[in-house]
């Protein structure tokens, strides 16, 4: 049994992901208040998997609560439990709110756009610990209803049937929560040293080409490439959802940044479903692309 927790600020796309999961054989049920989650477990499991749709307007609501829920039911002979966040960005849910003319439920008598950011304020700890992000900013929502069907559906290709995450993040920080495999990339060349690099990140070319010219890199990269596409085929075969990997640097900018973007594409290429987060330029900055020019 799967215990889905779909969440997101308003006007991402979470009733639609809510309705394609109940499509793909899911039992929804939205804004069910937190304190009545655990009783969901009680006794003999549920026939089917669950979908719980989680936002700010739920009764009871707090990022912190959400959390303490979630890792409660996280037990050894527990369900499957995904943190599946809808995200946007506040352009386009600006717009969709004036398309809809639909009040913002954090700000019912003021302007959509304070509601937004108060709402984005307050699920900030909520999207630092999702499983699964989705940004539908660019999406239609038969594209968003495609996306969960690769992510949750049943009937999917052999790549499809494990979904891969691989992040960034600063060993000044700690390691992020729910890795299956860390991996240290201190050791290389650090493009912070070079002033024309320092303010870029990891994405930029040239930040690329500093790091790629590391004669540790090209060896180091193949060998963990090599060892995480045959594990992965090892892990679908018994089962496993979901398998998280993490490259750490020291600032979680330049030499995790382009490490994880770099295997991320290769997986994809090979055909797995990857998703990518960059925990410490999301925290600066709602993961802005600071690729700059130099």
């Amino acid at each position: 049994m799967r215990l889905v927790f779909v969440t997101g600020p308003a006007g991402a796309g979470r009733a639609t992901a809510i309705n394609a999961l109940e499509d793909l054989g899911f039992e929804a049920i939205d804004n069910l208040p937190l304190a009545m989650v655990p009783r969901l477990l009680l006794g003999p499991p549920p026939e089917r998997s669950l979908a719980l749709g989680i936002d700010a307007r739920t009764r009871d609501f707090s990022a912190p609560r959400m959390l303490n829920t979630i890792a409660e039911l996280r037990v050894e002979g527990g369900p499957r439990i995904d943190v599946l966040y809808l995200d946007s960005s506040d352009e386009v849910l600006l717009r969709r709110f004036s398309e809809t003319r639909r009040r913002h439920p954090l700000a019912p008598g003021a302007d959509p756009a304070s509601g937004i950011a108060a709402e984005r304020d307050l699920l900030v700890p909520v999207r630092a610990a999702a499983d699964i992000l989705i940004d539908t900013s660019d999406l239609s929502p038969h594209e968003l209803r495609a996306s969960i069907g690769k992510w949750f559906g049943g009937d999917r290709k052999a790549g499809d049937a494990l979904s891969v995450t691989v992040q960034s993040f600063s060993y000044k920080r700690g390691m992020p929560l729910g890795l299956d495999m860390a991996l240290d990339v201190r050791f290389l060349s650090n493009p912070y040293w070079d002033a024309a690099l320092r303010a870029l990140d990891g994405r930029a070319d040239a930040v690329a080409d500093h790091i790629a010219a590391d004669p540790k890199f090209a060896d180091f990269f193949d060998r963990v490439l090599g060892l995480i596409l045959s594990l992965l085929p090892a892990y679908r075969d018994e089962g496993k959802a979901h398998f998280s990997v993490g490259f750490g640097c020291t600032g979680g900018q330049h030499r995790s940044v382009f490490v994880a973007e770099l295997l991320a594409k290769a997986l994809a290429a090979d055909g797995w479903q990857v998703s990518i987060r960059h925990e410490e330029l999301e925290r600066r900055g709602g993961g802005a692309d600071n690729r700059g020019s130099v």
